[in-house]
């Protein structure tokens, strides 16, 4: 296998790491010790990147985007999140939908859709599938139990559809302009077969924005409530077919869940990058026991296992990557996401201890990110789920 990088992904790759070194990186811990949830956004850092084309990367050159490869997009993401991974999840959350929008909706839901966000550099998207009573279930429904699952409801009125109902915890809520929702428009089915999908701008009569989510980690990152109260919503603005609303959003390869499981460990990458880093630069400089701390074993042992696993994160990343540009289809997304979610915590914990917060000094760059590694455990449902997930994937590619 070929590990080389084209010009056209290096050059992703340094625009992306010039960029988090001298836009992101100087407002990230000032950005994240924001009391208040509401005030963590920074609209300014998403203009400056948009201008650079990281929040339409993913869109297609016939639609006008940049139409990057899966590979460009895994750099990317590593280096955005290298200097902060919610600000570099507030960026690639765009890609995942842009996928979406060009996998699977009409060329007019196209035109009309993806020209505005591709003009306005304030324009991101979301998904409402998370509710209340409704997580884990979403994706991995229990087939002896119809009725779990999201309870937001649908139901048709001549050319519209009225929709009731709530989402919570769900990303870019109350800063996004536009949100693929799963809605029941068969309430006697289960979600499989009686859920449709719908993009719903935020500016849908009856529809507004609730709670907004206080986190320990991934500050930056917006996630809030969306209620929906008679909202109306355009059968124009149906993804799909009626009640095919599931399949349409996670069978496909590259708008739902397999792209979301490559893209949360390639973010999960950067922050194992910007871990090492520290804790490497930090013990060249310590001095423990008249030496400083990269001559004395235990940190030498500590150092080793935070770079093995790095590189053995990266290695899954890139090959996923490589993958979805060969259409290849595998279980590995859903393992990747998984070793993720444990390397990501292995690894700043260590860069935890190394910094001194074993011995109850703190850095605050350190207690960050392993405050943001937190937020891996629930990504995408808890690990048991995700590997139940996957062994679906591996049934049905037998």
């Amino acid at each position: 296998m070929d590990f080389s990088l084209t010009e056209e992904q290096r050059a992703w790759q340094m625009k992306a790491r010039k960029f988090a070194d001298e836009e992101i990186r100087p407002i990230s811990l000032k950005r994240e010790q924001i009391e208040d949830p509401k005030l963590t956004w920074d609209w300014e850092i998403i203009k400056k990147g948009s201008k650079l084309g990281f929040r339409t990367l993913a869109v297609p050159k016939e639609w006008g985007g940049h139409g990057a490869d899966f590979v460009s997009q895994g750099l990317v993401m590593a280096e955005l999140s290298r200097a902060d991974c919610a600000i570099g999840k507030a960026f690639s959350q765009n890609w995942k939908w842009s996928h979406l929008i060009s996998s699977v909706c009409s060329d007019d839901q196209k035109k009309r859709f993806l020209t505005k966000f591709l003009e306005d550099d304030t324009f991101v998207m979301g998904k409402g599938i998370t509710e209340p009573n409704a997580g884990g279930d979403n994706r991995l429904p229990p087939p002896d139990f119809p009725k779990s699952g999201f309870r937001l409801h649908a139901e048709r009125k001549g050319d519209e559809w009225i929709l009731n109902g709530e989402k919570c915890f769900i990303a870019n809520g109350g800063v996004g302009k536009l949100f693929f929702l799963d809605a029941r428009t068969d309430p006697n089915v289960g979600i499989k077969s009686g859920t449709t999908m719908f993009m719903v701008p935020a500016d849908t009569p009856g529809f507004r924005f609730g709670k907004q989510f206080n986190k320990s980690g991934w500050r930056f990152y917006m996630n809030a409530e969306l209620i929906f109260e008679n909202a109306r919503v355009p059968d124009a603005n149906r993804v799909g077919e009626v009640n095919g609303g599931v399949k349409k959003g996670t069978d496909d390869t590259t708008g739902g869940d397999l792209f979301g499981d490559l893209e949360l460990a390639a973010h999960a990458l950067g922050v194992c990058d910007n871990a090492c880093d520290m804790a490497m630069k930090h013990v060249k400089t310590a001095m423990k026991g008249g030496k400083t701390l990269t001559n004395q074993q235990w940190v030498q042992l500590k150092l080793n296992r935070m770079f093995m696993l790095t590189e053995a994160l990266r290695s899954f990343v890139m090959r996923i990557a490589w993958e979805h540009d060969a259409k290849v289809h595998s279980q590995n997304p859903g393992l990747a996401m998984n070793f993720s979610c444990d390397t990501i915590q292995d690894v700043t914990r260590l860069g935890v201890e190394l910094m001194g917060g074993a011995n109850g000094r703190m850095s605050a760059a350190a207690d960050k990110l392993a405050r943001d590694a937190v937020i891996w455990t629930h990504l995408g449902g808890d690990s048991v789920l995700r590997m139940r997930y996957a062994r679906r994937i591996i049934a049905a590619h037998k």
